[in-house]
Protein backbone atom coordinates (compact mmCIF):
# COMPACT_ATOMS: atom_id res chain seq x y z
CA UNK A 1 0.00 0.00 0.00
CA UNK A 2 1.29 3.54 -0.33
CA UNK A 3 3.02 4.90 2.21
CA UNK A 4 2.26 8.64 1.58
CA UNK A 5 4.77 11.59 -0.13
CA UNK A 6 7.46 13.36 1.76
CA UNK A 7 7.31 17.05 0.34
CA UNK A 8 8.55 20.42 1.18
CA UNK A 9 6.07 22.83 0.67
CA UNK A 10 4.92 26.25 1.10
CA UNK A 11 3.73 28.01 3.54
CA UNK A 12 -0.16 27.50 3.18
CA UNK A 13 -1.49 31.33 3.94
CA UNK A 14 -0.90 35.15 4.53
CA UNK A 15 -0.03 35.84 7.80
CA UNK A 16 -2.58 37.22 9.64
CA UNK A 17 -0.85 40.24 12.15
CA UNK A 18 -4.56 41.70 12.61
CA UNK A 19 -5.59 38.74 14.81
CA UNK A 20 -3.06 39.66 17.53
CA UNK A 21 -4.25 41.53 20.26
CA UNK A 22 -1.59 42.62 23.09
CA UNK A 23 -2.50 43.31 26.91
CA UNK A 24 0.37 43.41 28.29
CA UNK A 25 3.81 41.45 29.39
CA UNK A 26 3.40 38.58 32.10
CA UNK A 27 5.21 39.13 35.70
CA UNK A 28 8.58 38.20 35.81
CA UNK A 29 8.98 34.51 36.42
CA UNK A 30 10.35 33.25 40.20
CA UNK A 31 13.82 32.31 40.00
CA UNK A 32 13.11 29.07 42.07
CA UNK A 33 9.45 28.45 40.04
CA UNK A 34 9.66 25.08 37.88
CA UNK A 35 8.55 25.45 34.70
CA UNK A 36 8.14 22.78 31.55
CA UNK A 37 6.67 22.64 27.85
CA UNK A 38 3.12 21.26 27.25
CA UNK A 39 3.94 19.69 23.85
CA UNK A 40 0.47 17.73 23.67
CA UNK A 41 -3.15 17.74 24.64
CA UNK A 42 -2.63 16.04 28.26
CA UNK A 43 0.69 18.16 28.63
CA UNK A 44 3.99 16.09 29.62
CA UNK A 45 2.67 13.35 31.47
CA UNK A 46 -0.03 12.44 29.65
CA UNK A 47 -2.53 12.88 32.33
CA UNK A 48 -3.54 16.83 32.66
CA UNK A 49 -1.13 17.71 35.41
CA UNK A 50 1.74 19.40 35.59
CA UNK A 51 5.22 19.79 37.52
CA UNK A 52 5.12 24.18 37.49
CA UNK A 53 5.19 25.91 40.85
CA UNK A 54 5.20 29.28 41.95
CA UNK A 55 1.88 30.09 40.48
CA UNK A 56 -0.77 32.57 41.14
CA UNK A 57 -3.99 31.06 43.27
CA UNK A 58 -5.66 34.17 44.40
CA UNK A 59 -7.46 34.61 41.46
CA UNK A 60 -8.75 38.36 40.54
CA UNK A 61 -13.04 38.29 39.89
CA UNK A 62 -12.84 38.76 36.15
CA UNK A 63 -9.44 36.45 36.34
CA UNK A 64 -5.57 36.67 35.53
CA UNK A 65 -4.33 39.78 33.77
CA UNK A 66 -4.48 38.92 30.28
CA UNK A 67 -1.01 38.69 28.51
CA UNK A 68 -2.38 38.62 24.45
CA UNK A 69 -5.16 36.83 22.79
CA UNK A 70 -4.98 35.49 19.30
CA UNK A 71 -8.23 34.92 16.87
CA UNK A 72 -8.74 31.29 15.56
CA UNK A 73 -10.98 29.18 13.97
CA UNK A 74 -13.69 26.20 15.09
CA UNK A 75 -12.78 22.91 16.78
CA UNK A 76 -11.93 21.79 20.24
CA UNK A 77 -8.31 20.90 20.23
CA UNK A 78 -5.67 22.47 22.74
CA UNK A 79 -2.76 24.85 22.26
CA UNK A 80 0.91 22.59 22.40
CA UNK A 81 4.01 24.64 23.48
CA UNK A 82 7.52 23.83 23.18
CA UNK A 83 10.05 26.75 23.88
CA UNK A 84 8.88 29.92 22.76
CA UNK A 85 6.89 28.38 20.20
CA UNK A 86 2.94 27.45 20.46
CA UNK A 87 0.66 25.97 18.05
CA UNK A 88 -3.00 25.89 17.58
CA UNK A 89 -5.44 23.58 15.23
CA UNK A 90 -8.49 25.41 13.96
CA UNK A 91 -11.15 24.98 10.90
CA UNK A 92 -11.42 28.77 8.79
CA UNK A 93 -14.06 27.84 6.16
CA UNK A 94 -13.66 24.96 4.37
CA UNK A 95 -9.81 24.57 5.57
CA UNK A 96 -7.92 23.19 8.88
CA UNK A 97 -5.25 25.90 9.93
CA UNK A 98 -2.12 24.81 11.79
CA UNK A 99 -0.55 28.32 13.31
CA UNK A 100 2.55 28.74 15.15
CA UNK A 101 2.50 31.52 17.63
CA UNK A 102 5.59 33.36 19.67
CA UNK A 103 4.13 31.42 23.50
CA UNK A 104 5.26 34.43 25.60
CA UNK A 105 3.66 37.17 23.24
CA UNK A 106 1.35 35.68 20.55
CA UNK A 107 3.43 37.20 17.40
CA UNK A 108 2.60 34.94 14.58
CA UNK A 109 5.52 32.77 13.17
CA UNK A 110 3.99 30.85 10.13
CA UNK A 111 0.80 29.92 9.55
CA UNK A 112 -0.38 26.24 6.98
CA UNK A 113 -3.45 25.59 5.44
CA UNK A 114 -4.78 22.94 3.46
CA UNK A 115 -8.24 22.22 1.84
CA UNK A 116 -10.06 19.90 4.44
CA UNK A 117 -13.93 19.51 2.96
CA UNK A 118 -16.12 17.76 6.13
CA UNK A 119 -20.28 18.12 6.34
CA UNK A 120 -21.61 16.92 9.76
CA UNK A 121 -24.56 15.08 9.87
CA UNK A 122 -24.94 15.79 13.58
CA UNK A 123 -24.35 19.19 13.80
CA UNK A 124 -21.95 20.90 15.70
CA UNK A 125 -18.86 22.48 14.88
CA UNK A 126 -16.81 21.29 11.53
CA UNK A 127 -13.60 22.29 12.94
CA UNK A 128 -11.44 19.34 14.55
CA UNK A 129 -11.60 17.70 17.56
CA UNK A 130 -7.85 17.09 17.83
CA UNK A 131 -4.74 18.45 19.07
CA UNK A 132 -1.35 19.02 17.76
CA UNK A 133 1.51 17.13 19.38
CA UNK A 134 5.10 18.31 19.27
CA UNK A 135 8.14 16.43 18.99
CA UNK A 136 11.61 16.81 17.83
CA UNK A 137 11.20 19.85 16.68
CA UNK A 138 8.09 18.04 14.29
CA UNK A 139 4.41 19.08 14.20
CA UNK A 140 1.91 16.49 13.94
CA UNK A 141 -1.63 17.18 13.09
CA UNK A 142 -4.74 14.36 12.67
CA UNK A 143 -7.64 16.51 11.06
CA UNK A 144 -11.39 15.85 11.22
CA UNK A 145 -11.17 14.40 7.91
CA UNK A 146 -8.60 11.81 8.61
CA UNK A 147 -5.49 14.08 7.12
CA UNK A 148 -2.35 13.43 8.96
CA UNK A 149 0.26 16.01 8.49
CA UNK A 150 4.26 16.62 9.76
CA UNK A 151 5.34 20.33 9.82
CA UNK A 152 9.06 22.06 10.85
CA UNK A 153 8.14 23.40 13.94
CA UNK A 154 10.59 25.80 12.63
CA UNK A 155 9.00 27.22 9.73
CA UNK A 156 5.81 25.04 9.11
CA UNK A 157 7.01 23.91 5.97
CA UNK A 158 5.27 20.06 4.87
CA UNK A 159 7.70 16.86 5.85
CA UNK A 160 4.95 14.70 4.94
CA UNK A 161 1.82 13.63 4.97
CA UNK A 162 -0.73 10.63 4.84
CA UNK A 163 -4.64 10.68 3.55
CA UNK A 164 -4.60 8.34 6.77
CA UNK A 165 -8.93 7.76 6.18
CA UNK A 166 -8.40 6.74 2.71
CA UNK A 167 -5.23 4.37 3.12
CA UNK A 168 -6.38 2.63 6.00
CA UNK A 169 -10.22 2.42 4.97
CA UNK A 170 -11.21 4.22 8.11
CA UNK A 171 -14.90 3.74 9.62
CA UNK A 172 -17.34 6.40 9.02
CA UNK A 173 -17.05 8.31 12.49
CA UNK A 174 -20.30 9.93 14.26
CA UNK A 175 -18.95 13.63 14.36
CA UNK A 176 -15.44 12.93 12.20
CA UNK A 177 -11.94 11.59 13.56
CA UNK A 178 -11.26 13.05 16.55
CA UNK A 179 -8.47 10.96 18.79
CA UNK A 180 -5.02 13.11 19.46
CA UNK A 181 -1.93 11.16 18.17
CA UNK A 182 0.84 10.47 20.89
CA UNK A 183 4.37 10.07 19.54
CA UNK A 184 6.51 7.68 21.61
CA UNK A 185 10.09 7.62 20.61
CA UNK A 186 10.33 7.69 16.67
CA UNK A 187 6.60 6.33 16.59
CA UNK A 188 3.19 8.30 15.96
CA UNK A 189 0.94 6.47 17.26
CA UNK A 190 -2.68 6.67 15.40
CA UNK A 191 -5.99 5.49 16.31
CA UNK A 192 -7.78 4.42 12.83
CA UNK A 193 -10.45 1.98 13.38
CA UNK A 194 -10.04 0.68 9.40
CA UNK A 195 -8.58 -1.98 7.89
CA UNK A 196 -4.78 -2.92 6.48
CA UNK A 197 -4.50 -5.37 3.74
CA UNK A 198 -8.24 -6.60 4.78
CA UNK A 199 -7.92 -7.16 8.03
CA UNK A 200 -9.25 -4.86 10.92
CA UNK A 201 -6.93 -2.54 12.85
CA UNK A 202 -7.36 -0.36 15.38
CA UNK A 203 -4.14 1.65 15.83
CA UNK A 204 -1.08 2.02 14.13
CA UNK A 205 2.20 3.59 14.36
CA UNK A 206 4.12 5.29 12.22
CA UNK A 207 7.91 6.42 11.17
CA UNK A 208 7.83 9.88 12.65
CA UNK A 209 10.49 10.99 10.02
CA UNK A 210 9.28 9.31 6.92
CA UNK A 211 6.02 8.45 7.60
CA UNK A 212 6.62 4.51 7.08
CA UNK A 213 4.25 2.06 8.57
CA UNK A 214 5.94 0.34 11.59
CA UNK A 215 3.10 -1.72 12.73
CA UNK A 216 -1.30 -1.89 13.04
CA UNK A 217 -2.28 -3.61 16.07
CA UNK A 218 -5.30 -6.07 14.85
CA UNK A 219 -8.48 -5.58 16.50
CA UNK A 220 -12.05 -4.94 15.16
CA UNK A 221 -13.05 -2.36 17.51
CA UNK A 222 -13.36 1.05 15.56
CA UNK A 223 -11.55 4.39 16.86
CA UNK A 224 -13.09 6.68 19.19
CA UNK A 225 -12.52 10.04 20.36
CA UNK A 226 -10.08 9.17 23.17
CA UNK A 227 -6.67 9.71 22.71
CA UNK A 228 -4.30 7.18 23.06
CA UNK A 229 -1.83 7.15 26.20
CA UNK A 230 1.44 5.20 27.02
CA UNK A 231 2.40 3.15 30.53
CA UNK A 232 4.93 1.02 31.12
CA UNK A 233 3.34 -1.92 32.29
CA UNK A 234 5.14 -5.18 33.52
CA UNK A 235 8.33 -4.10 32.34
CA UNK A 236 6.45 -3.38 28.54
CA UNK A 237 6.05 -0.15 26.85
CA UNK A 238 2.50 0.18 26.06
CA UNK A 239 -0.27 1.75 24.61
CA UNK A 240 -3.19 1.95 26.27
CA UNK A 241 -6.44 2.80 23.88
CA UNK A 242 -9.98 3.35 25.08
CA UNK A 243 -11.81 2.04 21.49
CA UNK A 244 -15.26 2.18 20.64
CA UNK A 245 -16.11 3.41 16.75
CA UNK A 246 -19.35 3.69 15.50
CA UNK A 247 -20.51 0.37 14.67
CA UNK A 248 -23.97 -1.57 15.20
CA UNK A 249 -23.96 -3.33 17.98
CA UNK A 250 -21.42 -0.99 19.88
CA UNK A 251 -18.54 -2.54 20.48
CA UNK A 252 -15.43 -1.08 22.33
CA UNK A 253 -12.92 -0.90 25.23
CA UNK A 254 -9.75 -0.80 26.79
CA UNK A 255 -7.11 -2.35 24.09
CA UNK A 256 -3.34 -3.07 25.44
CA UNK A 257 -0.62 -2.68 22.87
CA UNK A 258 3.28 -3.45 23.09
CA UNK A 259 4.38 -0.32 21.66
CA UNK A 260 7.75 -2.20 20.19
CA UNK A 261 5.68 -4.53 17.74
CA UNK A 262 1.46 -3.29 17.93
CA UNK A 263 0.71 -6.71 19.53
CA UNK A 264 -2.88 -6.34 21.32
CA UNK A 265 -1.60 -8.05 24.88
CA UNK A 266 -5.08 -7.27 26.76
CA UNK A 267 -8.87 -6.17 25.35
CA UNK A 268 -11.14 -5.15 28.27
CA UNK A 269 -15.08 -4.67 27.14
CA UNK A 270 -16.48 -1.34 28.16
CA UNK A 271 -18.89 0.41 25.63
CA UNK A 272 -22.65 1.65 25.77
CA UNK A 273 -25.38 0.05 24.67
CA UNK A 274 -26.54 2.51 22.26
CA UNK A 275 -25.38 2.88 18.96
CA UNK A 276 -25.36 6.86 18.56
CA UNK A 277 -22.82 6.84 22.24
CA UNK A 278 -18.78 7.92 21.34
CA UNK A 279 -15.91 7.28 24.31
CA UNK A 280 -13.84 10.22 24.72
CA UNK A 281 -11.80 10.20 27.88
CA UNK A 282 -8.56 9.00 27.42
CA UNK A 283 -7.19 5.77 30.23
CA UNK A 284 -5.65 6.76 32.91
CA UNK A 285 -3.05 4.72 34.89
CA UNK A 286 -4.31 4.44 38.42
CA UNK A 287 -2.10 2.01 39.97
CA UNK A 288 1.27 0.29 38.23
CA UNK A 289 3.53 -0.85 40.59
CA UNK A 290 6.79 -3.55 40.25
CA UNK A 291 4.98 -7.05 40.62
CA UNK A 292 1.63 -5.90 40.91
CA UNK A 293 -1.50 -6.30 38.49
CA UNK A 294 -1.68 -2.58 36.89
CA UNK A 295 -4.85 -1.13 36.76
CA UNK A 296 -6.28 1.49 34.30
CA UNK A 297 -9.65 3.72 34.46
CA UNK A 298 -11.98 4.38 31.51
CA UNK A 299 -15.31 5.63 30.92
CA UNK A 300 -17.79 6.98 28.86
CA UNK A 301 -21.23 8.92 29.62
CA UNK A 302 -23.87 7.59 27.66
CA UNK A 303 -24.87 4.25 30.06
CA UNK A 304 -22.16 2.27 30.88
CA UNK A 305 -20.15 5.01 33.21
CA UNK A 306 -16.72 4.13 35.00
CA UNK A 307 -14.59 1.10 34.78
CA UNK A 308 -11.41 0.21 36.50
CA UNK A 309 -9.66 -2.84 34.55
CA UNK A 310 -6.56 -4.93 36.49
CA UNK A 311 -4.02 -6.21 33.97
CA UNK A 312 -1.60 -9.25 35.26
CA UNK A 313 2.00 -9.70 34.93
CA UNK A 314 1.06 -11.92 32.22
CA UNK A 315 -1.97 -9.65 30.86
CA UNK A 316 -4.47 -11.46 31.22
CA UNK A 317 -7.33 -8.82 32.01
CA UNK A 318 -10.38 -8.21 34.60
CA UNK A 319 -13.01 -5.80 35.37
CA UNK A 320 -12.04 -4.87 39.18
CA UNK A 321 -15.20 -2.62 39.34
CA UNK A 322 -17.56 -0.28 37.66
CA UNK A 323 -19.26 2.98 38.85
CA UNK A 324 -22.24 3.49 35.97
CA UNK A 325 -23.19 6.78 37.58
CA UNK A 326 -19.69 8.10 37.40
CA UNK A 327 -19.76 8.49 33.43
CA UNK A 328 -17.47 10.92 32.17
CA UNK A 329 -18.07 12.56 28.39
CA UNK A 330 -14.46 13.95 27.62
CA UNK A 331 -12.60 15.55 30.57
CA UNK A 332 -9.47 13.13 31.75
CA UNK A 333 -10.11 12.63 35.87
CA UNK A 334 -7.38 13.36 38.30
CA UNK A 335 -5.54 10.68 40.40
CA UNK A 336 -4.44 11.65 44.13
CA UNK A 337 -4.68 10.49 48.14
CA UNK A 338 -6.01 6.92 46.89
CA UNK A 339 -8.97 8.51 44.86
CA UNK A 340 -10.26 9.05 41.24
CA UNK A 341 -11.94 12.55 40.63
CA UNK A 342 -13.67 13.83 37.75
CA UNK A 343 -16.86 15.37 36.29
CA UNK A 344 -19.73 13.22 34.87
CA UNK A 345 -22.65 13.99 33.45
CA UNK A 346 -23.96 13.75 29.53
CA UNK A 347 -25.06 17.14 29.91
CA UNK A 348 -23.96 20.56 31.58
CA UNK A 349 -27.14 21.04 33.83
CA UNK A 350 -26.78 17.18 35.30
CA UNK A 351 -22.67 17.43 35.51
CA UNK A 352 -21.25 17.25 38.79
CA UNK A 353 -17.64 16.58 40.22
CA UNK A 354 -17.14 12.87 41.50
CA UNK A 355 -14.81 11.09 43.90
CA UNK A 356 -14.65 7.28 44.13
CA UNK A 357 -12.41 5.23 46.41
CA UNK A 358 -9.69 3.55 43.62
CA UNK A 359 -9.54 0.15 45.35
CA UNK A 360 -13.23 -0.71 45.71
CA UNK A 361 -15.06 1.85 43.48
CA UNK A 362 -17.09 2.71 46.27
CA UNK A 363 -18.51 7.21 45.38
CA UNK A 364 -17.22 8.83 47.79
CA UNK A 365 -19.25 12.31 47.28
CA UNK A 366 -20.36 14.49 44.28
CA UNK A 367 -20.94 17.86 44.34
CA UNK A 368 -21.71 20.50 41.56
CA UNK A 369 -19.28 22.93 43.57
CA UNK A 370 -21.87 25.68 43.70
CA UNK A 371 -23.19 25.81 40.02
CA UNK A 372 -21.68 27.10 37.17
CA UNK A 373 -19.11 24.71 35.56
CA UNK A 374 -21.11 22.37 33.90
CA UNK A 375 -18.52 19.62 32.28
CA UNK A 376 -15.24 20.83 33.51
CA UNK A 377 -11.82 20.22 32.90
CA UNK A 378 -8.70 19.84 35.99
CA UNK A 379 -5.56 20.05 35.84
CA UNK A 380 -3.06 19.46 38.86
CA UNK A 381 -0.55 22.01 39.44
CA UNK A 382 1.72 23.80 42.02
CA UNK A 383 -0.61 21.65 45.14
CA UNK A 384 -3.53 22.25 43.61
CA UNK A 385 -6.47 21.64 41.03
CA UNK A 386 -7.35 24.12 38.44
CA UNK A 387 -10.84 24.02 37.31
CA UNK A 388 -11.83 25.45 34.09
CA UNK A 389 -16.22 25.31 33.59
CA UNK A 390 -17.64 24.73 29.66
CA UNK A 391 -19.21 28.50 29.85
CA UNK A 392 -15.21 30.28 30.93
CA UNK A 393 -14.99 29.59 34.86
CA UNK A 394 -11.74 29.63 35.83
CA UNK A 395 -10.92 27.98 39.97
CA UNK A 396 -8.70 27.02 42.26
CA UNK A 397 -10.15 23.94 43.86
CA UNK A 398 -9.00 21.96 47.17
CA UNK A 399 -9.99 18.02 46.58
CA UNK A 400 -9.67 15.08 49.02
CA UNK A 401 -11.59 11.91 50.09
CA UNK A 402 -13.58 13.99 52.20
CA UNK A 403 -14.90 16.63 49.18
CA UNK A 404 -13.98 19.69 47.32
CA UNK A 405 -13.08 23.56 48.18
CA UNK A 406 -13.06 26.40 45.90
CA UNK A 407 -10.12 28.28 47.22
CA UNK A 408 -10.65 31.00 44.49
CA UNK A 409 -12.90 31.51 41.33
CA UNK A 410 -13.26 33.86 38.40
CA UNK A 411 -15.53 34.58 35.12
CA UNK A 412 -12.80 34.60 32.41
CA UNK A 413 -15.65 35.31 29.76
CA UNK A 414 -18.98 33.71 29.15
CA UNK A 415 -19.39 31.36 26.12
CA UNK A 416 -20.28 28.04 25.71
CA UNK A 417 -18.43 24.68 24.63
CA UNK A 418 -15.59 25.92 26.87
CA UNK A 419 -14.35 22.09 26.55
CA UNK A 420 -11.01 22.29 26.03
CA UNK A 421 -8.26 21.70 28.70
CA UNK A 422 -6.07 24.62 29.10
CA UNK A 423 -2.26 24.74 28.81
CA UNK A 424 0.46 25.29 31.14
CA UNK A 425 3.74 26.23 30.73
CA UNK A 426 6.43 28.89 32.31
CA UNK A 427 3.37 29.99 34.35
CA UNK A 428 1.17 31.05 31.62
CA UNK A 429 -2.42 29.78 31.32
CA UNK A 430 -3.63 29.17 27.75
CA UNK A 431 -7.78 29.37 27.34
CA UNK A 432 -9.56 28.27 24.38
CA UNK A 433 -12.40 30.22 23.50
CA UNK A 434 -14.54 28.04 21.11
CA UNK A 435 -17.53 29.42 20.76
CA UNK A 436 -18.78 32.91 20.16
CA UNK A 437 -19.34 35.02 24.09
CA UNK A 438 -22.28 36.61 24.78
CA UNK A 439 -20.07 39.71 24.69
CA UNK A 440 -19.53 39.31 21.09
CA UNK A 441 -16.66 37.67 21.32
CA UNK A 442 -15.15 35.45 18.29
CA UNK A 443 -13.28 31.83 19.35
CA UNK A 444 -10.06 32.84 20.03
CA UNK A 445 -6.58 31.72 22.37
CA UNK A 446 -6.34 34.09 25.43
CA UNK A 447 -3.35 33.91 27.18
CA UNK A 448 -3.22 34.47 31.00
CA UNK A 449 -0.31 35.37 33.46
CA UNK A 450 -0.82 32.72 36.14
CA UNK A 451 3.14 33.90 37.61
CA UNK A 452 2.76 34.55 41.30
CA UNK A 453 3.67 38.41 42.48
CA UNK A 454 7.17 38.48 44.65
CA UNK A 455 7.07 39.14 47.60
CA UNK A 456 9.14 41.27 49.60
CA UNK A 457 10.82 38.00 50.96
CA UNK A 458 11.10 36.28 47.76
CA UNK A 459 14.51 35.92 45.93
CA UNK A 460 14.96 38.13 42.97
Amino acid sequence: MAQGRRVVGKLGAILCWSALAVAGEPRPLASDAVTTDWPRLLGPADNATSPETRLLHELPKTGPRVVWEHAKGGGFGGPVIVGDRLVVFYRSEEREVVECLHAATGKPQWKHDYAAPYTPRYGGSTGPRTSPVIADGRVFTFGIGGQLRCLDLANGKVVWERDAAREFAMRKAFFGYGSTPLVLGARLIVQVGGKLDGKPVNTVALDVATCKTLWAAEHEWGASYASPVSAKLHGRECVLVFAGGESRPPTGGLLVIDAADGKVLAAGAHRADIAESVSASSPVVVGAEPGKAARVFVSESYSAGGACFEIAPDFTIKRMWQAENFGIYWMTPLVRDGCIFGFAGQSERLAELVCHDLTSGRELWRSDLGGGFGRASLLAADGGVLCLGEFGDLAWLELSPKGAAIKSRAKLFNAPETWTLPALSRGLLYVSQNEQGTAGTKPRIICYDLRAERSATSPP
